[in-house]
């Protein structure tokens, strides 16, 4: 593995034999895998689970080809597929999306909206295996704000699996809530506020400065973050400030092993490995999520001008910055003027507002942001010091991969909110542009119609790839998706819906 992530224009795509997930943590992979006998610590045999094994399995043999096909093919017991990621006595962070424990409007689902714990198992034991007993694997995310991580552990069956690891594993394997705060919310209104540990290592606050997305842009009536508080969005992108309140256990990991879920996207059109960094951040509301107000005015909030979205602007925003300097009781006060202002002004899963449209213009650029502060932290970190800028030495140092879970993806209203849709696929690549491209290209997207990608693509400042989507190699186990990504260009191997707001804007 000769190529940095910044040059590898690969991308693997698995093709699973089932679209299905096991059901029982550990998840154990579906045959004895003879390299897993070199795994320090590994149980050899364990009776109250007869061989370790689990038929059904068809995800940690998916996860296994995809990293096959990235790393080359297994060659008998020594074969050790990420030996060239990962060294012994590394850190090693995993990062999933584990946004929120059920689906927004159906709390039985769940497997379509977050990362499933049997793609960490597969993972997490081949980092072991490169790790050789020596290191440190870090489980971690910051899901929504109103999100509960201990439930989202317990419904994907990471927290009964890394208890496994525990039982064995000379390395230790953590679980980490990267939230600084935890929301309590009741008919979308915040009613309650739960100050939390966060990161054991703190945070940084990485600005992009001039090589920002934002550079250049000073919205009429400001951004708006993912709180009520707008002052502190507006107050960290000003001028050549734009910064990010970032993991430190993220930002100073010897290795970030990036493990998407696959879904459509409300903001950005899809979610995949490049918006899967929203998760590393200490306080959401440092993120721009839209411009207040709409085309006309400078705005991405809404597609048009009316009436109502003119009275949203001014009197929500105005009645948002009331409660956040206000009480908690007042917030339960503020529930039935939220259920009058919804029938007012239309529901989020109805009507287009919030940003939720192919017109966002602000959300892809903070996402292409967070994505230069993980690859060029070292150098950001020299030039905040007052140094000579970005050395070219930051530029290949940063050991990453990106493994997408598509066993089961999500279309239409994602990412909170979407459908199930069996994909039965694992993507794996060591580029993350490289990897959302293929990804759009998987759903029957045109990636030159999403903006994330074009403009991730286009970025000269900070570039993200050192090579164009007409250079994407795809490698698969089905011989039809194997070749140069232009020459795929008429193969749509799943059929994605959008969401509403950007149905027929994005598809082949």
């Amino acid at each position: 593995m000769n190529k940095s992530w910044f040059e590898d224009n690969r991308v693997a795509v698995a093709r699973a034999g089932s679209a299905r997930y096991p059901v029982v943590p550990p998840f154990d992979p579906p045959e004895r895998y003879p390299e897993l006998a070199s795994l320090p610590g590994y149980p050899a045999d364990q009776t109250d689970r007869t061989d370790q094994t689990d038929r059904t399995n068809r995800t940690y043999e998916a996860v296994r080809e995809a990293l096959a096909l990235l790393f080359g093919a297994p060659d008998g017991p020594g074969w050790n597929p990420l030996r060239a990621l990962v060294s012994p006595g590394d850190t090693v962070v995993l990062k999933p999306n584990f946004i929120k424990e059920c689906h927004e409007t159906r709390p039985d689902e769940w497997e379509q909206v977050v990362t499933h714990g049997s793609i960490i198992r597969a993972v997490c034991d081949y980092v072991l295996l490169a790790l050789g007993g020596r290191g440190r694997v870090v489980i971690c995310d910051a899901p929504q704000t109103d999100s509960s991580f201990a439930e989202i552990c317990r419904v994907t069956g990471v927290a009964n699996l890394v208890d496994w690891y525990k039982a064995w594993s000379p390395v230790p394997v953590e679980l980490l809530d990267l939230r600084r705060e935890e929301w309590e919310a009741k008919d979308d209104v915040i009613v309650r506020r739960t100050r939390l540990p966060g990161d054991p290592k703190g945070y940084a606050a990485v600005n992009v400065g001039a090589a920002s997305e934002f550079h250049g842009i000073s919205p009429t009536h400001g951004f708006y973050g993912a709180d009520y508080d707008i002052e502190t969005t507006n107050r960290h992108h000003r001028g050549d400030v734009h910064e990010y309140l970032l993991s430190r256990t993220v930002l100073d990991a010897d290795v970030v092993i990036n493990l998407p879920k696959l879904k459509t996207h409300k903001k950005t059109g899809l979610t995949a490995a490049l918006k899967n960094l929203v998760g590393i951040n200490g306080d959401k509301n440092w993120l721009p999520h839209y411009v207040l107000g709409d085309p006309e005015h400078g705005g991405d909030q809404f597609p048009h001008g009316t009436v109502k979205t003119r009275f949203e602007r001014v009197m929500m925003t105005q009645i948002k910055r009331v409660l956040y300097r206000s009480p908690a009781w007042l917030s339960h006060v503020f529930r039935p003027v939220k259920r009058i202002g919804k029938a007012l002004l239309g529901d989020t899963h109805t009507i287009i507002r919030s940003g939720n449209w192919r017109g966002n213009d602000t959300t892809w650029r903070m996402t292409v942001d967070l994505n230069k502060c993980l690859f060029y932290y070292a150098g950001l970190a020299v030039a905040a010091r007052g140094g000579a800028g970005i050395p070219d030495s930051a530029l290949p140092n940063r050991r990453y991969l990106a493994l997408v879970d598509a066993i089961i993806a999500g279309e239409g209203e994602g990412p909170l909110a979407p459908d199930a849709k069996p994909c039965g696929v694992i993507l794996a690549g060591r580029n993350p542009v490289a990897v959302d491209t293929v990804c759009a290209w998987l759903m029957g997207f045109d990636w030159r119609k999403l903006q994330l990608l074009s403009g991730a693509c286009a970025s000269r400042a900070l570039p993200l790839a050192a090579f164009g989507p007409e250079d994407i190699v795809v490698a698969s186990n089905a011989a039809e998706w194997n070749g140069m990504l232009p020459a795929l260009e008429q193969v749509k191997p799943f059929e994605f819906i959008p969401h509403f707001g950007w149905v027929g804007a994005i598809e082949r």
